[in-house]
Order: structure tokens, then C-alpha cells, then sequence
């Protein structure tokens, strides 16, 4: 058995105590569209670039923020809006077999949309608190913790 002990990503996890937040599409879009909730948004961002708390979010939930920006707003506002996401310190989680079928498994119990399950598979995953707005997420606010935005 060699190398070294415990294995260095497990370390990191062990070692990194700041607070995990999982960003649905709803507190993105949110804070790119200047909506309610949009300086909560900003305020985790600025925690995330000094290092005070991690932010994640699944590709999926970009990509949903993307194409929701191209019907409001158009393919150049979605561009930017993209750009942006990469400027910040939020981390992008790709979907791997396990995420998506403990998401499967959110979605088989609660009716709410696939995205929507991706984010709380991860949070359950992650021990993160969910920050949305989105209503459809009270049914499920007993499998996470949930920072709800304001929504007016």
C-alpha cells in the first residue's frame, strides 16, 4: 500500500472548514438579471472570492441559466453571462453517474424539475445549504438546508 495517508483530497475535505453553499439556477439568475435576491447572491460571491465559504453549482445549472438568458435576453446577454460565471469563484460540478442518480432518486419522490434535483443531490453530497428562491424546493427542505432569497 503505498502513498500517502490520508490521500490528499480527503485531507482537503477533513481540513476545509468554511460553509459550502449550493447555487440553484434560480439565485443565478437572480443575480445576472438584478431580480430580488440578487445582492444576497452577490454577497456570497464576494465571500467566495475571499476565501470565506466555497460556492458550487452542476453544469446543468448553468446551462439553464444560459439558455433561460438566450430566450429573455438573447445568445450576446447568455455569452457574457457565461463569461462571467467562469470569472467568479463558483465551482462547476459535472454530472457523474452518482449525482445523477441520486438526483433520479430526489426526482422519483418529489415533483419538481431535474435541475432542481441535481442541486439538492449535490448539497446532500456536499453537506451544502441550498440558496434559491424557487418555491418548488419547500418540498424538499427536509433532505436540505435551504438559504431562501428573497423573491420581492
Amino acid at each position: 500500500m503505498g502513498g500517502a495517508w490520508p490521500p490528499a483530497a480527503a485531507a482537503r475535505a477533513v481540513t476545509d472548514l468554511r460553509p459550502v453553499y449550493a447555487l440553484d439556477s434560480f439565485a443565478l439568475l437572480a443575480f445576472f438579471q438584478r431580480e430580488p435576491g440578487a445582492e444576497a447572491v452577490a454577497d456570497l460571491l464576494r465571500r467566495a472570492a475571499a476565501g470565506e465559504v466555497r460556492l458550487l453549482t452542476t453544469i446543468v445549472n448553468v446551462a439553464e441559466v444560459v439558455y433561460r438568458t438566450i430566450r429573455q435576453h438573447g445568445d450576446e446577454r447568455a455569452r457574457d453571462v457565461l463569461a462571467r460565471i467562469d470569472d467568479y469563484a463558483v465551482e462547476l460540478v459535472d454530472v457523474d453517474r452518482r449525482l445523477a442518480l441520486a438526483a433520479a432518486l430526489v426526482k422519483g419522490h418529489h415533483p419538481m424539475a431535474y435541475a432542481d434535483c441535481l442541486i439538492v443531490a449535490l448539497a446532500q453530497r456536499l453537506g451544502a445549504t441550498v440558496v434559491t428562491g424557487d418555491p418548488e424546493f419547500r418540498r424538499v427542505a427536509h433532505l436540505v438546508a435551504v438559504d431562501w432569497l428573497a423573491t420581492r
